[in-house]
């Protein structure tokens, strides 16, 4: 443990100047500068809230590495105003991620975990971004309201990317997910009126998406 304060801001400054080497939008880069991710981990774990790595947040979760985050937020290649879908609120700090980037009032996230849920979106209204919108609810069925977005992503492994996501997701948008059991690949989708076009970006390791059977 650190003793006193720590300065918490400082830490994440250095962090992202590590993330800058293996990420270089700018626009990715000024969210993770400007969340205050020890503020969405559980206090007993806040001194490590800058290291790069996952972190337990209760409920058998985990907040992903920072890396992580900022490698499927510079795939996404998110701007100002894009309606985006996120599957897996977890604790809300991706959410915040991708709001600096599109937006509060065009993020909308569904947390299969009634508790992380609620915790979530009460972290997100405390730092300010109470307008993200956060749903209890099944991610196998995304939301389909707030349909069409220009992009969906997933925080937990699935066999499959859900039919519901992807038609959820206007043409020409994108989906980004976590896709595989045991071996999972990091997967990045472009939805075109004939189907999808698919990328590999590599072995990944996440929780497994949950839901309802």
């Amino acid at each position: 443990m650190f003793g006193g304060d720590p300065d918490y801001a400082a830490r994440r400054r250095k962090l992202v100047d590590r993330l800058a080497k293996r990420v270089d939008d700018e626009a990715t880069l000024a969210a993770l500068r400007a969340v205050p991710r020890h503020e969405f981990v559980p206090e007993s774990r806040r001194d490590r809230a800058y290291e790069d790595h996952p972190l337990p947040i209760g409920d058998d979760q985990t907040i992903s590495a920072p890396h992580m985050v900022a490698i499927m937020t510079d795939l996404l290649d998110l701007g100002p105003g894009d309606e985006v879908l996120e599957v897996g609120t977890g604790c809300g700090y991706h959410a915040a991620v991708t709001a600096e980037v599109v937006g509060a009032e065009h993020v909308y996230s569904v947390e299969y975990g009634a508790a992380l849920a609620e915790r979530a979106r009460e972290t997100l209204a405390d730092l300010g971004y109470g307008d993200v919108s956060v749903r209890h609810g099944d991610g196998r069925e995304g939301w389909p309201e707030h349909a069409p977005y220009d992009a969906a992503y997933f925080t937990c492994a699935v066999p499959s990317v859900p039919d519901a996501v992807v038609e959820q997701v206007r043409d020409g948008g994108l989906i980004l997910a976590p896709v595989g059991t045991e071996r999972q690949r990091l997967e990045l989708l472009r939805k075109t009126a004939d189907g999808v076009e698919r990328e590999d970006h590599g072995g990944v390791r996440f929780v497994t998406l949950r839901g309802d059977d």
